[in-house]
């Protein structure tokens, strides 16, 4: 029994760190410990190539180059450059419309793909990224390069805000997420971004394999070579939420799939190159939460089995099984509370169903948009 309790308790232990003390400790730290970046001058400004990789997007790609455009930055530092990903749409008609300095109509190879072979003819001096359904405010492109006025500064990521829910609850993780990235920013640094709006120096840009993510592989590759990976808050991008959460275990069941191979065999999980506060950032807040849906299968386990030795064991249980009553019913009710453990419940969930796709085999290489979001 002694092996069962500390199962239980260490599996507790653990997804309760990674949801709740991680981001306490993180706080703390933070208030005895800030790396304070440099600013730079107006004058300053480094040449920018916007790279846009879109497939089948006529739906938004004017609006897209048009918001690009509309960017508070000197026109002649800023390249506006989309890349079709096999579009058989309108896509590349109306982007050169538009008035995007340069569109690439590529055969489908994958989004990584799309990314890399825009780096290869861009001209900026920093690399920015951006989907084709996210819109960035005025100043977000002078906010997102900043940060590069240090030159151990790699990678930045901005902020993104989600638009027009519906019952998903995406907005409210994303809100937490993004507490939790500033925090990490001021300390060892982000250990993920977003597809919304980012950047990297053409210098510490990495050409990766079709497989493989920006959001996920560019911090600790970056910060494994000595770069800084860092989120710069007032650097905004609205996007339109899947509307259901439905569709965003679907979307994240995609994501999941390909995460397996950079977190188990490209490194991610390897100290090598991390200063102990990384290390720390990367182990509490990606290793454990990608472990999330099997520390709560193995607390829900040696939680039945250990009925009958302790009134505590009672009182646990009860309170896995609320919640997987409330998510139920989340799937019915529109209550706030119910939705969120749905939400909570299935977005977990999704991890494992996407380590089930790797091991079968199933790792999209192309890419679909989510319903709904455009």
């Amino acid at each position: 029994m002694l092996a069962l309790e500390i199962a239980f308790w260490a599996s507790v232990a653990l997804l309760v760190h990674t949801h709740v003390t991680y981001p306490l400790a993180l706080w703390t730290l933070s208030r005895v410990r800030r790396r304070p970046g440099a600013r730079r001058p107006a004058a300053e400004l480094p040449s920018v190539s916007l790279i846009v990789a879109a497939h089948d997007e006529e739906a938004v790609i004017e609006r897209k180059v048009h918001n690009a455009l509309a960017l508070d930055y000197p026109r002649d530092r800023l390249e506006v450059l989309v890349v079709s990903d096999g579009s058989t749409d309108r896509t590349v008609e109306r982007a050169e419309a538009a008035g995007a300095d340069r569109v690439l109509d590529l055969v489908r190879a994958g989004k990584l793909a799309a990314q890399n072979a825009g780096v290869a003819v861009a001209e900026g001096d920093v690399l920015a990224f951006s989907d084709a359904n996210a819109f960035w405010a005025p100043s977000a492109l002078r906010e997102l390069v900043e940060p590069f006025a240090d030159a151990r500064v790699g990678y930045v990521c901005g902020q993104v805000r989600f638009t027009e829910g519906g019952a998903n609850e995406e907005g409210a993780y994303w809100r937490y997420e993004m507490a939790v990235r500033e925090l990490e920013s001021q300390l060892g640094g982000v250990t993920a971004g977003n597809g919304a709006i980012y950047a990297t120096r053409r210098d510490s840009y990495l050409v990766l394999d079709a497989s493989r993510s920006h959001d996920l592989s560019f911090p600790f590759e970056m910060t494994k070579r000595g770069w800084r990976a860092l989120y710069a808050p007032d650097a905004v991008a609205e996007e339109r939420m899947v509307p259901t959460i439905e569709g965003e275990f679907a979307r994240k069941r995609r994501m999941m799939s390909g995460l397996w191979d950079i977190v188990l065999a490209d490194g991610m999980l390897s100290p090598r190159g991390y200063e102990p506060i990384y290390a720390f950032e990367i182990y509490s807040h990606r290793a454990l939460r990608y472990a999330s849906p099997f520390l709560h299968l193995i607390a829900l386990g040696t939680n039945i089995a250990l009925l009958g030795d302790g009134s505590v064991y009672t009182v646990t249980l009860g309170l896995h099984a609320a919640l997987l009553v409330a998510a139920a019913l989340g799937s019915v009710v529109a209550l706030r509370p119910f939705r969120l453990a749905y939400y909570y419940v299935t977005v977990t969930a999704s991890i494992a169903v996407g380590l089930w796709d790797r091991i079968r085999g199933r790792i999209p290489r192309a890419w679909e948009k989510a319903e709904g979001t455009r």
